[in-house]
């Protein structure tokens, strides 16, 4: 039996990654409780196990004393003397009990704290182990499903993909490949649950570290990333190095590396732009795929005010206000769009203070513009060369 314990022990070492003296300690914890419960709980009683050779002692330990008060815990110098012939007042003198004189129902009271005891050490060693990679993406393979929550199995551990954690309208079934991110490791009374994510903006940041190499390595850093999962996606990038187009550096070769993303979103639009500090650029590049024509800023407020010609309203506002909903995340600013025929209505209505506030970028517009399609050229000849 002893060497079936050893033997168990280590099989939950090895399959469940727990410590093998922490499992030791569980069992004596166990066995400590049933005899106590057997005993009396003002035995003092020890139970120690042999790490190498599985065997167990259960020792009851009385104090020896001149005069008993305490029959549990004291033993008399005559009675003491009878099983150690130097046994000395104020030494303690232990007496083994015999495993079988727990009883059926110690042994179950047993059985059940081991259990729990096991268990527990696995919650720890999952909690220890996967608290480290908060936010690093995971693979897994899907289990089923619950409470519209999917099962997704870690290999250690199962996970959950919550129904809030989900891209809308994606579906999976039992057996399908699952790549998401690590969001949370949560502790309860009855286990722990590792959490994934899907939806979550920075999802999608690590995405384009795992696809582009100039962002894992910093010489790229995403600066700002705003997301409707399952829909649109708009990241703002910036550069370490002149050398390097950060814009480039996340599309690819013909947009390998965006659609490489792009595909693992199921279709999800994704808008890369550069990051600047001048609010007025940000905002127009922001707004993307619409033109702009006019911004005018209130830095006191941290407003703008956005013109953009009549074809291009609907463009620069997006379907039930997404785009620019998202522009303005990403900036920072509060963000009106009005048409071109809108604005010349109201300009002969505007105060002078108003007119000085609303300042016209159209050259500086146009001057980016042009910047952004020679570096598109210089691209497109490099990769032709």
């Amino acid at each position: 039996m002893n060497r079936e314990l050893i033997s168990v022990i280590d099989e939950l070492g090895r399959s469940k990654g727990i410590e093998k003296s922490r499992v030791i300690g569980a069992i004596e914890a166990a066995l400590l409780m049933a005899a106590k419960k057997r005993l009396g709980q003002t035995e003092n009683i020890q139970v120690e196990i042999n790490a190498k050779t599985g065997e167990i002692a259960i020792v009851s330990k009385k104090t020896i004393v001149e005069t008993i008060t305490n029959p549990k815990t004291e033993i008399s110098l005559q009675e003491a003397r009878q099983l150690d012939s130097e046994a000395e007042v104020g030494d303690e003198i232990g007496s083994l009990i015999e495993m079988n004189d727990l009883g059926r129902i110690a042994a179950q009271t047993a059985k059940q704290v081991i259990f729990q005891k096991v268990r527990e050490a696995e919650w720890e060693a999952v909690q220890k182990e996967y608290s480290t990679r908060q936010g690093d993406l995971v693979n897994g393979i899907l289990l089923g499903m619950e409470r519209r929550n999917y099962l997704v199995d870690l290999g250690r551990t199962e996970a959950v993909l919550p129904v809030q954690e989900q891209i809308p309208r994606e579906t999976y079934r039992r057996g399908d490949r699952v790549k998401a991110m690590l969001l949370e490791v949560r502790r309860t009374p009855k286990d722990v649950q590792v959490i994934l994510t899907r939806s979550h903006p920075q999802f999608v940041a690590k995405l384009f570290e795992l696809e582009v190499p100039e962002v894992l390595e910093k010489i790229v850093e995403i600066k700002a990333i705003v997301r409707e999962a399952g829909d649109r996606t708009k990241i703002a990038v910036t550069s370490r190095e002149k050398a390097v187009d950060p814009v480039g550096a996340c599309v690819g070769i013909k947009g390998s590396r965006v659609q490489a993303v792009v595909r693992e979103l199921r279709g999800e639009k994704i808008d890369i732009i550069t990051w600047t500090s001048d609010p007025r650029v940000f905002i127009a590049a922001a707004l993307n795929p619409a033109s702009i024509e006019k911004i005018g800023i209130d830095e006191e407020k941290k407003s703008a005010l956005v013109v953009v010609g009549d074809s291009q309203l609907s463009l620069a506002i997006g379907k039930n206000g997404q785009n620019v909903r998202l522009a303005a995340r990403l900036t920072g600013w509060k963000i009106d769009i009005i048409s071109a025929t809108e604005y010349e209505k109201q300009k002969a209505e505007r105060d002078e203070d108003i007119q000085a506030a609303f300042v016209e970028e159209a050259e500086a517009l146009r001057q980016q513009q042009e910047a952004q399609e020679q570096e598109l050229q210089a691209r497109a000849e490099s990769d032709a060369g």
